[in-house]
């Protein structure tokens, strides 16, 4: 006869994935960040430009070239990622949480890489350039860095749940609000767009747009874990 006292125990065990799995990934992750480091330092050596001017872009047509460059970088380098969770994953959902954590890890261990390197940034309210497409997101370092933490670990906890055969369901409403939470996050680094385009440097954040939208997309994360977890601490029936 199955034990429900021993369920819990057992859940404690298999929350997160494989260790071997999750270092490989970790690794994956840590040494492409490195990579890309340590290629935006010479590049800012050989430009003779220091490492943290970002501001302003210029992707007028009498500019250089090299902002398109960076466009295609940043393509490349969502393209290696999704390879990574393609790989690493079972299912579309399980894919998809791999393709967090490598780009949770892979985005932390860049601003740690530079800040080796270089100094740079002096701190987590330094702001940065994010990414370029469709316009270009700009930020205080630390926020970015908080996105890429939970991805981290709610994409870890979902990929754990899912090696167990655990079932994940997100319905309209969840996929909806899910949605929302990102779409406001996102907002939140766009607003400043324009500034940037025009060659100006952001100076305010609006963090409670994106605590808004942070808070949305963990509440739907976390309920959709917690049924997660009760479909599989429910187990099969028990028998005499």
């Amino acid at each position: 006869m199955s034990s429900v006292g021993d369920r819990p125990s057992v859940l404690r065990t298999v929350i997160l994935p494989p260790i071997g799995l999750v270092a490989a990934i970790g690794l994956y992750a840590i040494a492409m960040a490195y990579l890309e480091a340590a290629v935006v330092v010479y590049l800012r050596a050989a430009l003779g430009v220091g490492t943290g001017d970002v501001f302003p872009v210029d992707f007028s047509a009498t500019g250089n070239h090299l902002g398109w460059i960076e466009l295609g970088r940043e393509t490349a380098t969502l393209a290696m990622i999704g390879a990574v969770g393609w790989v690493a994953g079972r299912s579309p959902l399980d894919r998809l949480a791999w393709a967090a954590v490598v780009f949770g890890i892979w985005d932390i261990g860049y601003y740690f890489w530079l800040w080796v390197f270089s100094g740079w940034p002096p701190s987590v309210g330094t702001w940065d350039l994010l990414f370029l497409l469709p316009v270009p997101w700009a930020g205080p370092v630390w926020a970015p860095m908080a996105v890429s933490a939970g991805l981290v670990g709610f994409g870890l906890l979902f990929a754990g749940r899912l090696r167990i055969g655990a079932s994940v369901r997100l319905g309209r409403g969840a996929l909806g609000a899910l949605l929302l939470g990102g779409e406001i996050v996102v907002v939140s680094f766009v607003l400043n767009a324009g500034v940037v385009l025009t060659g100006g440097i952001p100076a305010d954040f609006a963090w409670p747009l994106f605590a808004a939208g942070m808070g949305i997309g963990m509440v739907v994360a976390a309920r959709a874990l917690r049924a997660a977890r009760e479909s599989v601490s429910e187990g099969p029936p028990e028998t005499a």
